[in-house]
């Protein structure tokens, strides 16, 4: 089927991270990945042979994967969409049958880990109004960052906040976030810096992209060209991690400062 759906596709892209401080370090690596419409999921598993939801696939994309309220003891009867609306409802945010799109890995092979998720949500008119934030740690807790009304700006939700958020052994948590957000189209461009509590910019990361339809072609296509995608990418993480420690930077473990980790969610026992 050559079209199946009207707002979801893939976008072909490229992470890179560059580390400026306390010693430089740079990396970069292939990827791809689906932005999806909420409304369009049930949609697009009954059409695809090779993406589904809440079942083994190729590509599953999983409730379960993502923000569920409420945090202590999650309503797993409620759909990702049920869970983003209360998300945005609690935040004083209501869009009624507005349209939420999430940028996403997926569930690959029964494997997945997936370091940020990025929604973009709009209201009944298809304004652009708010967008989250759904970051991950390797110990899979997830945070996510609330970017409201007042953050959008010239087509991009920029928003400079504290992290409070065990992400990387390498990283203080009390450091912050700086997120600039430009509302994907045909080209997706995301960059996350880190700025340390003087202020300086120590980090920042990129992902550029290009759209691409998503069809089952090319999810098999990609299926080959970037195997187990979600491995890969964790892979990444530990192997990049082994090069910082050999570096000697100083190195944090998880139950250091325990008071500076945050609303988390799914926190680790």
């Amino acid at each position: 089927m050559a079209s199946i759906s009207v707002n979801s596709c893939l976008y072909k892209a490229k992470v890179m991270h560059h580390r400026l401080a306390p010693k430089q370090h740079s990396f970069h690596y292939n990827i791809f990945m689906f932005y999806l419409d909420l409304d369009e999921i049930d949609g697009l598993s009954s059409r695809l042979k090779f993406m589904s939801h809440n079942r083994f696939n190729l590509f599953n994309f999983r409730d379960k994967d993502h923000l569920q309220l409420p945090k202590e003891n999650p309503d797993t009867s409620k759909n990702i969409r049920q869970h983003i609306t209360d998300y945005l409802k609690i935040n004083g945010v209501d869009i009624g049958a507005g349209r939420i799109m999430v940028l996403t890995n997926l569930c690959t092979m029964g494997y997945q880990f997936n370091p940020v998720s990025f929604y973009y949500c709009y209201d009944e008119q298809n304004n652009p109004l708010c967008s989250i934030v759904e970051v991950c740690n390797t110990f899979l807790e997830m945070k996510p960052y609330f970017l409201g009304a007042g953050t959008l700006n010239n087509n991009r939700f920029l928003l400079n906040t504290e992290k409070y958020f065990y992400v990387s052994p390498f990283i203080d948590m009390d450091t912050n976030f700086d997120f600039n957000l430009h509302i994907p189209g045909e080209k997706l461009w995301v960059k996350i810096d880190d700025y340390d509590k003087e202020g300086k910019r120590f980090f920042t990361s990129t992902l550029n992209g290009k759209r691409k339809e998503l069809k089952d072609l090319t999810l098999l296509i990609y299926f080959f060209s970037f195997p187990l995608i979600t491995l890969k990418v964790i892979g990444l993480i530990h192997w990049q991690a082994l090069k910082l420690w050999l570096k000697k930077l100083p190195f944090h473990k998880k139950t250091d400062d325990m008071e500076l980790q945050r609303e988390v969610y799914r926190p680790y026992n």
